[in-house]
């Protein structure tokens, strides 16, 4: 149990591991909340307590099962981002398997291990379908907006809410808690509320929070109006309202001294020839215009910023049927491309082959998630894994594919 007090909101609250649950009939699916995996973004962690309280006292009739879960308790504690390892950094299927035996070096793999253990506690006691959300904040100013794991059951889930959608992140970062999750098939996203310390991010956590549910059926409209809180988001996303696709990360390296050139927003559209940072003396400097994504303002962390483009309408639906249909089937008889496994969820792609092809071609069929050895480009496809079967009988799923 820690103790986070917060000037800006004038709030002092008491939270453990488990920062509410709310269990209802047995009849809906099971939602999961995540918030202060990074220690320097407690605003989930107070809008999550407020929400599930606020809930408890109104007896709103609850479908399923809610849990609001903590991060790291330890960073939080502390207001720092992470002690020695970043938790959303951690979460690879080679460290998962060898994740209870290995030696505990420092506080926050003690802390993913608790944190696991408490989600796999969750799914094994409760009924599906599940749905994951992980809560966070920027270090720069933004409006709220969703990360998501290029899979359609994520795709069309998150269509539902009135703020912009950024595909492909799990391309440039390894060990996120929720690529893990998508590689089981579930629906699993993160949000984004604002910038640490701004007390609309709060607010917009809270929005979301009573959104998620509603739109998973946990609440229902009749009993709890939720129309307020998408107006709230709707009017703070303003023109934003799209899909995007990163495609550019500036990655700071081990001993790099790299400070971001203050006053960026995120989502701001920038010139070619903006300086956009300093890199040990030296300017960084934009080499085309494009819009510029979550500049970095904070001490820890290794991402610089990225760039993201908005996703053409038409190429989203062609990725749709391409995708229902599974027309990467025909990809192993190109040229240097196979499956690797039986399973046919992952494509070995010789190098030379992949400077033919375009990214946006696997992209269209699925494949994002990438690994690289002297001879090959490994993609990954969400949809081989994606469960499609246990969230059939949801509303939202009938609406999006029927």
């Amino acid at each position: 149990m820690i103790e986070l007090k917060s000037e800006a909101l004038g709030k002092s609250i008491e939270v453990d591991r488990v920062i509410g649950h709310l269990d209802g009939d047995s009849d809906g699916p099971t939602m999961i909340f995540t918030a202060g995996i990074h220690g320097n973004e407690p605003s989930g962690v107070y809008a999550l307590h407020q929400v599930m309280e606020d809930l408890r006292l109104k007896a709103t009739p609850i479908h399923g099962q809610v849990y609001a879960l903590s991060g790291n308790l330890w960073a939080l504690q502390r207001g720092e981002r992470f002690h020695k390892q970043d938790l959303n950094r951690m979460w690879t299927s080679e460290r998962m398997e060898v994740l209870d035996s290995s030696p505990n070096e420092n506080e926050d793999m003690q802390e993913q291990r608790e944190l696991n253990a408490c989600i796999e506690q969750i799914m094994s006691s409760s009924k599906g379908p599940f749905y994951f959300i992980d809560l966070h904040t920027t270090s720069s100013e933004t409006v709220p907006f969703l990360t998501v794991n290029d899979s359609l059951l994520n795709r069309k889930f998150t269509e539902q809410f009135p703020v912009p959608i950024i595909l492909g992140i799990e391309e440039y970062l390894d060990g996120p808690l929720l690529s893990l999750i998508n590689e089981r098939g579930f629906v699993a996203f993160g949000y984004e509320a604002g910038s640490h310390n701004n007390v609309e991010s709060y607010e917009n956590h809270m929005a979301f929070a009573y959104l998620s549910m509603h739109q998973a059926g946990i609440i229902e409209k009749k009993d709890f109006d939720v129309k307020p809180y998408y107006n709230q988001l709707s009017s703070r996303t303003t023109h934003l309202k799209d899909i995007f696709e990163i495609y550019y990360r500036y990655e700071i390296s081990k001993e790099e001294k790299f400070v971001m050139t203050p006053g960026f927003l995120n989502f701001q559209d920038i010139k070619k020839g903006t300086v956009l940072a300093n890199s040990n003396g030296a300017d960084v400097v934009a080499d085309h215009a494009s819009r510029l994504f979550m500049p970095l303002y904070q001490n820890q962390g290794n991402d610089g910023f990225f760039a993201v483009r908005k996703i053409p309408k038409s190429f989203l639906l062609v990725s749709a049927f391409c995708r229902k249909h599974r027309i990467d089937k025909l990809l192993p008889l190109l040229p240097g491309i196979s499956w690797k496994s039986k399973d046919k969820d992952v494509l070995r792609v010789n190098k030379r082959v992949a400077r033919v092809f375009a990214k946006q071609l696997f992209h269209l069929m699925g494949y994002r998630s990438k690994t690289w050895n002297k001879e090959y480009l490994e993609v990954r496809n969400r949809e081989a894994a994606a469960r499609y079967n246990e969230y059939q009988n949801e509303a939202w799923f009938r609406a999006a594919f029927e």
